[in-house]
């Protein structure tokens, strides 16, 4: 834990830090308030992936799912498309989409889970719900593309969309950070408190049941949270991969299993991971701001391939 705060703690420092800022008083301060909503809400998006992530695995007892595997994720993120679509046509523009935004994301999720949730009401089973969530997913991910294709009839608005696709946290402000905090927040605490009955099912369903685990119970509301935390992350950033996917998968050697133990330490490291992948997105040499999407791809698939591989070789004592 000192280690995740002491990393967390140097990632503030060079977000607040890397950029030239040649200007003095009221601007220079300016710009630090703006950088320093800017790790907030990193912080805060890498957090609630990571949280959600130790979820999931917890509830589909595999170390290799994900948030997205929902389809909360891609349902959350053509929330915040449509909102920008619709905020141009109603004349609002997408220079300050701070309330839109985030109210689309929540929308999206929502959307998302209410269709779960009625599957999970009528099916009992885990695979009825990865498959639902898998359908989900890629019904919203190709809505989100017709949409994307829709916006670029105007340049503004369709670079806006692509670059809430691809994920951001260039445009991020104070409103969107106030708006998901207390989800951040909430999604936290609930984990918590749902952290016994997903280390009982660790052990298998049945198990789990002889020990008093209202499964069905414990499957509806991680969903819910699962899907709040996504609709908080993704209304700041935009859809990014891999955090909720690396950062439990690398902390279970050294904090275990244990969800107590586990949800703390995997907030820490991904909203850390993204700070660091922010920062990056910022230093790259490019004409413009390399999105965040795309740094967390290129930085989550090899760490995540070597730690598959390395976790594979520890098993077979090699």
């Amino acid at each position: 834990m000192l280690v995740l705060a002491g990393v967390l703690a140097l990632a503030s420092f060079a977000a607040l830090r890397v950029g030239s800022v040649e200007a003095e008083g009221e601007v220079a301060a300016h710009i630090l308030s703006l950088r320093g909503a800017r790790l907030v809400a990193g912080f805060l998006a890498g957090a609630a992936l990571a949280v959600s992530g130790v979820m999931v695995q917890g509830l589909f007892r595999n170390p290799l799912a994900s948030p997205s595997i929902l389809g909360t994720t891609a349902g959350a993120s053509l929330g915040g498309q449509l909102a920008l679509l619709l905020a141009q046509l109603a004349g609002f523009g997408v220079s300050h989409p701070e309330l839109l935004v985030p109210f689309g994301c929540l929308a999206g999720a929502l959307l998302s889970l209410a269709v779960l949730l009625v599957f999970v009401r009528r099916a009992s089973d885990r695979l009825t719900l990865l498959l639902v969530g898998f359908v989900l997913g890629s019904l919203f991910l190709s809505l989100g593309g017709l949409v994307t294709s829709v916006a670029q009839e105007r340049w503004e608005l369709g670079r806006a969309v692509v670059a809430f696709a691809l994920g951001s946290l260039g445009g991020v402000g104070t409103r969107q950070v106030l708006f998901a905090a207390p989800l951040v927040l909430g999604g936290f605490v609930a984990a918590l408190l749902w952290a016994r009955p997903l280390d009982l099912l660790l052990s298998g369903e049945a198990e789990a049941r002889s020990l008093g685990v209202d499964v069905h119970r414990v499957r509806r509301w991680v969903v819910v949270w699962v899907s709040l935390l996504v609709a908080a992350s993704v209304s700041m950033s935009g859809s990014i991969a891999f955090v909720g996917l690396v950062a439990p998968h690398a902390l279970r050697p050294f904090v275990g299993e244990l969800h107590r133990r586990l949800l703390p330490a995997a907030a820490l490291a991904g909203g850390a991971f993204v700070v660091l992948c922010d920062v990056a997105a910022r230093a790259l040499p490019s004409r413009g701001e390399v999105p965040l999407g795309v740094v967390t791809g290129l930085v989550g698939a090899p760490l995540f391939l070597f730690l598959l591989f390395r976790g594979r070789r520890e098993a077979v004592g090699e």
